[in-house]
């Protein structure tokens, strides 16, 4: 978050939650109070709601990222409260942030300017306690495995073939591979393990996934921690976690309501990322934010090739959402450094229509999923009149609509014209969805699919390691799972240094993981890690607190 960003929020007076509950004609009944300015929603409004029509249901993606963002979560917010303007009832559905990139590099994850969800510090740190919730209820199967291997292993767990690691919120390099049960034989049996970071584990994605409290249940009694001496699946359920496990995630189970910076409701919940997860809120916090909303705008994470394939192929097609329209966000200087423009200097209408292609292949990925796509221009500063004006020419071109917004100097009132069309898309165009495979589709065609569909890969080569698990997981009836892909978000591609639309190269499938909870499987590729570390210069350096309890440097 920049200063202005800062200077914003402190300006604006948060709501009593109770005012954000009445917009959505929730009671006291509906709700847990965290606080004046936040709380949870009880699961039981799903019942309440349940013969209330669902209100329409827009994505938002972007083309591929570059290092200075192009602004997805300032569009989903800012389009939010556009529509609030325009006299729809909206809801934003956000991911919780993860404290990892906090104090890394990327910073919190609230918006800017005058699209933010706040209050700001409360939504980055500690949010509620869900993020932590997670972390214990997964480290409790951890310990539960161990304990049951020092107490005998009655179970003939195979202590060179156990999937689950451990997990912790934070970026840590030197928990990816571990050596656990060092000192003795009081301290349990020695073996490797690791460490995932938080918002990329399996207890995560299950909550993401579960929709309703017996569906958790059922989810986290079926996943899979490894394997006995004879090669067959040992579960949670098989080592009494569930009901436990259970009892942690009771709270966090339930979707968080907060405000945004314009008092639009925005309900968070839940943190996977979208390249090394599925990359989408809790299907809980989408499926009552549909009941209690004209217009549902749900974050997707990364491009349209990780967080709305994502988001189409596993979250709605398990959970049949139909997505009425899709925004796809862009950014004049993300269109240059696709297109290899170093400085203003070096700008050329020949580079910048190559950067275009970059959009140009968005735009075609979101067509094949049958779902009706708006261009979300993000307007800067810096950015000049022709960049602008290329940008229509491609889209006029492509025979898709757009609109310059400019939501962080604006708010709502810098994308009316986004939403007006959002309205008209989603009242005219009525969405053909469709996702890309029936999970019926073997499972190593589902990753070909993906990557020669969505990725434009020309083939996919499939390491020894990575094959092999495959071949269990389809050898023990996983094959029907859809498929989540954990690759660089920097390119199309599984090389983050190819920018733009690669072309003749193979997506090569180093690793897999087993999410039989969440129910899909995950296919590693590249040199992708599912726990980052930090750089020499993190964020963490520029932060403190005062003498009045304030902090400082945060964003």
């Amino acid at each position: 978050m920049t200063p202005n960003s800062i200077a914003v929020e402190e300006k604006v007076k948060p709501l009593h939650i109770k005012h954000i509950m009445e917009q959505i004609v929730l009671t006291d009944d509906d709700f847990e109070y965290y606080g004046k300015f936040t709380g949870k929603i009880r699961l039981e409004v799903m019942e309440k709601l349940k013969d209330k029509p669902d209100g329409k249901l827009i994505i938002v993606t972007a083309i591929t990222p570059t290092p200075s963002g192009e602004g997805k979560t300032l569009t989903s917010i800012g389009l939010s409260q556009a529509l609030n303007k325009i006299g729809k009832k909206s809801i934003v559905t956000l991911r919780e942030p993860s404290l990892g990139p906090i104090f890394g590099i990327k910073g919190g994850a609230t918006g800017g300017g005058k699209s933010q969800v706040i209050p700001s510090e409360l939504i980055n740190l500690h949010f509620n306690g869900d993020i932590h919730a997670v972390a214990s209820a997964h480290n409790l199967l951890a310990a539960l495995i161990d304990a049951h291997i020092h107490h005998g292993n009655e179970l003939r767990i195979d202590v060179n073939n156990i999937t689950w690691e451990r997990t912790i919120d934070m970026n840590d390099r030197a928990l990816r591979h571990i050596v656990i049960g060092l000192g003795g034989k009081v301290n349990g049996v020695p073996r490797e393990s690791g460490f995932v970071i938080t918002a990329a584990s399996e207890t995560m994605a299950i909550l993401c996934m579960a929709s309703s409290r017996m569906d958790l249940k059922r989810r986290l009694c079926e996943i899979v921690i490894g394997y006995d001496l004879d090669g067959k699946p040992v579960r949670a359920r098989d080592l009494k976690a569930c009901g436990a496990m259970m009892v942690l995630l009771n709270e966090a189970i339930m979707p968080n309501l907060v405000q945004t910076t314009e008092h639009t409701p925005a309900i968070i919940h839940g943190g996977p990322f979208a390249n090394i997860a599925h990359g989408t809120n809790s299907v809980i916090a989408d499926k009552i934010a549909l009941k209690l909303a004209d217009y549902v705008v749900v974050e997707t994470g990364f491009g349209s090739d990780l967080g709305a394939e994502k988001f189409f192929d596993i979250v709605s097609q398990i959970h049949r959402l139909k997505p009425d329209a899709a925004v796809i966000v862009v950014s004049a200087k993300a269109i240059r450094y696709h297109g290899g423009i170093k400085s203003k200097d070096d700008f050329t209408v020949e580079k910048f229509k190559k950067g275009l292609e970059n959009l140009e292949f968005h735009v075609k990925n979101v067509r094949k999923f049958g779902v009706p796509a708006v261009v979300s221009i993000n307007k800067f500063e810096t950015d000049l009149e022709v960049e602008i004006d290329l940008i229509k020419e491609k889209c006029a071109e492509l025979g898709v609509e757009c609109s310059v917004t400019e939501f962080f100097t604006k708010g709502g009132e810098g994308g009316i014209e986004l939403a007006e069309k959002i309205v008209k898309i989603t009242e005219t165009t009525p969405s053909d969805f469709k996702p890309l495979y029936r999970l019926s589709v073997p499972l190593i065609e589902k990753i070909k699919l993906i990557a020669t569909e969505i990725y434009g890969a020309d083939d996919v080569y499939i390491e020894r390691k990575a094959m092999r698990k495959l071949e269990k997981y389809i050898e023990h009836g996983y094959d029907h799972l859809p498929v989540c892909i954990a690759k660089t978000p920097n390119s199309i591609s599984d090389n983050p240094k190819l920018v733009g639309v690669p072309k003749g190269w193979t997506l090569t499938v180093t690793d897999a993981r087993l999410f039989a909870g969440a129910g899909f499987v995950v296919a590693i590729c590249g040199d992708i890690m599912l726990m980052p570390g930090l750089s020499k210069n993190p964020a963490a350096f520029n932060m403190d607190v005062d003498e009045y309890g304030n902090i400082i440097g945060l964003f």
